[in-house]
């Protein structure tokens, strides 16, 4: 695919899925394919989530990282199991996702597991402790539970969406994959990059280059322009366009997985600003992820004599299982060999 950095990640309209037609509905599902194929990222226009939703979202979100260190810190993610609450600069470092160590990411977070559980048993399996913890809420903002928890709630809607619209891009009946993602255990990550008021370590960026677990992400990057990076299959980077009013999706690993790698789960970053610049930004991420007992499989549409399965059927739950090991080893690595400040 020959194109400039401009227009490596495509922009695809996805209102003509939304009003039903099967043209539109087929118009969409070849550009989504081609766009996971080709990239595994694409941004969406087109996708009528209500614009008030979005800036409550926003506003509540910069309110919370505004709040003083020490409020913030009430809700530390510390040990808790699985990681939800807040994760201060210094806390996280993406690369160690792939095993690598480096320096810590510049970024401070807020991340929210799934809010609407309920009382059955499935929700309290073993399984389900480390995917789906009780949520921390700031006693200093709360305004914030209600406004993120319908934000989370219309994010599921738009992933299904996008996971039927993939079903019909890969030649399955459009609901394929409802039954397996009706109790998703998604999260939502509020990413603050702050300013940056001295020069960072030598390979120090906001977001270490990773891929995403999960299905697909959704991505609303805020209102400052710059900063991700896609990479292509020879390594290069390119920007991702900053397009009003719009999404950017890209593949996790686990739906790679699904098609046999014939859809990519591309490697992605978020570099530092030009000094002096300051751009603070902000990221709302909804990282969608299947039921957690579901069996991820080569599809039947992603195999052929010529192409069989690379991989053996894994639970979502034994995947993280096995992500997060990866992450503990290289994290144990890193303590043990500090990176000097």
């Amino acid at each position: 695919m020959n194109v400039t950095a401009s227009e490596f990640v495509p922009i695809i309209d996805i209102a003509p899925y939304l009003k039903g037609t099967a043209e539109g509905k087929r118009q969409v599902a070849d550009a989504v394919g081609r766009a996971c194929r080709e990239v595994g990222f694409y941004i969406i226009t087109g996708h009528a989530v209500e614009p008030q939703l979005l800036d409550k979202a926003e506003t509540t979100a910069r309110a919370f990282f505004d709040l003083p260190i020490a409020e913030k810190m009430k809700i530390h993610v510390g040990d808790t199991p699985g990681g939800v609450g807040y994760a201060a600069m210094g806390d996280v470092s993406l690369a160690l996702t792939r095993g690598i160590i480096g320096p810590h990411d510049l970024n401070e977070s807020f991340q929210i597991a799934k809010i609407d559980r309920d009382d059955s048993p499935y929700f309290h399996t073993e399984a389900a402790k480390g995917l789906m913890p009780q949520n921390q809420w700031p006693a200093a903002l709360p305004v914030m539970q209600p406004q993120l928890s319908e934000y989370y709630l219309r994010m599921g809607q738009l992933a299904r969406d996008l996971m039927r619209i993939s079903a019909l891009a890969l030649d399955l009946p459009e609901t394929y994959f409802d039954a397996k993602i009706s109790r998703h255990v998604s999260r939502l990550n509020l990413r603050m990059y702050p300013q940056q008021k001295q020069q960072p370590l030598p390979g120090q960026v906001r977001a270490g280059a990773h891929t995403d677990y999960g299905t697909v992400t959704i991505l609303r990057p805020g209102d400052t322009a710059g900063g991700l990076q896609v990479a292509d299959a020879g390594g290069n980077w390119h920007d991702v366009p900053a397009i009003p009013d719009s999404f950017v999706i890209n593949i996790g690993d686990l739906l790679s997985r699904w098609t046999n790698d014939t859809w990519r789960s591309t490697l992605h970053r978020v570099t530092n600003p030009q000094q002096g610049t300051g751009n603070r930004r902000l990221s709302l991420i909804f990282f969608h992820h299947a039921a957690y007992d579901t069996i991820v499989d080569c599809l039947p549409s992603c195999q052929s004599e010529s192409r069989p399965p690379r991989y053996e059927p894994v639970s979502v739950a034994e995947y993280y299982i096995l992500k997060r090991t990866q992450q503990r080893v290289a994290l144990q690595k890193a303590k043990a060999n500090p990176i000097p400040a």
